[in-house]
C-alpha cells in the first residue's frame, strides 16, 4: 500500500473514531494509532494532504531574462513550488505551484530579490561610470547581464545553505507534497514541455561581483509580505522553466 493511500485509510478511521457507536469509535481510534506508528506518519501529513495544493502568480513582461527565469527557478526550489511559465501575446506569468502558504511566500521572496538585485546591479553600473567615465550602451547591457547572472548564482547558493540549515517541508511531508503537486499539475496544465536556455558568455569581472553580492544579500522579508501576494492565474498554455 502507497504512503497516501495509508494516509487516506487513517483519515477515514479518524472520521469513524467520531462515531456515536462508542465501541466503533473506540476501534477507529485505535486502528488510526496503529498505523500511524506503524508508517512513521505525523498528523501534520494528513492536514497538508487535506489542505491540497495551490498557484501564486506574478506577472512580468511577455520576454522572460535568463537572470530571472533562473532566479524563479531557484527560488521555487527554495519554497518546495513547482515553477511554471505562461505565456500570452501581451505577458508572462511566474507561477508557483505548492502547497499551503509556500506558494505565497515564494512569490515574495521573488518580488523583493528581483527588486534587491536590480538595485544591486545599477550600484554597480554606477561605480563602473565613475570609475571609467562613462559606460558605452551595448557594454552597459552585457555588463548589467552578467553581473545579474552572477547575483543569482549567489542568492541560489545562500537559499541552497538556508534550506540546509532550516527545512521548509520535514522530510516525512516531502512525498506528500510532491503527490498533491504532480496532480494539481496535471489536472491545470496537462503535458508540459521543458525550455531549455541557451549558454551565455559573460564578462568575468561583472559576473564574479554578482556573485559576491548575491551572495550576501539578505534573503528578504518572506513572511512579512504574505498579505500583499497577488492573484493567481490560470491559462491553458503553459511551459515547463
Amino acid at each position: 500500500m502507497t504512503r497516501e493511500r495509508i494516509i487516506e485509510r487513517v483519515r477515514k478511521l479518524l472520521a469513524l473514531s467520531n462515531s456515536s457507536n462508542e465501541h466503533e469509535a473506540a476501534l477507529a481510534a485505535a486502528h488510526a494509532q496503529r498505523l500511524l506508528s506503524e508508517h512513521n506518519l505525523a498528523m501534520s501529513e494528513l492536514e497538508a494532504q487535506e489542505e491540497g495544493a495551490g498557484e501564486v502568480a506574478l506577472q512580468v513582461a511577455k520576454t522572460v531574462p535568463k537572470w530571472l527565469s533562473s532566479l524563479f527557478a531557484t527560488v521555487a526550489n527554495a519554497f518546495d513550488c513547482f515553477p511554471i511559465v505562461t505565456t500570452t501575446p501581451e505577458c508572462s506569468r511566474l507561477r508557483f505551484i505548492g502547497v499551503g502558504e509556500d506558494p505565497a511566500v515564494a512569490v515574495c521572496t521573488l518580488q523583493y530579490l528581483i527588486k534587491e538585485l536590480r538595485r544591486l546591479a545599477s550600484g554597480y553600473l554606477h561605480c563602473l561610470e565613475l570609475q571609467q567615465e562613462g559606460v558605452m550602451p551595448l557594454d552597459r547591457q552585457r555588463v548589467r547581464t552578467s553581473y545579474l547572472l552572477g547575483a543569482v548564482q549567489g542568492v541560489r547558493q545562500a537559499l541552497a545553505d538556508q534550506k540546509v540549515q532550516t527545512p521548509t517541508t520535514s522530510t516525512a511531508l516531502v512525498p506528500v507534497k510532491e503527490a498533491l503537486i504532480r496532480q494539481y499539475r496535471e489536472e491545470h496544465f496537462g503535458n508540459l514541455r521543458t525550455r531549455r536556455s541557451r549558454s551565455s558568455t559573460v564578462l568575468a569581472t561583472a559576473y564574479h561581483q554578482g556573485r559576491q553580492d548575491g551572495a550576501m544579500l539578505q534573503l528578504g522579508p518572506q513572511r512579512r509580505q504574505l498579505d500583499q501576494q497577488p492573484e493567481a492565474h490560470t491559462t491553458e498554455e503553459a511551459e515547463r522553466q
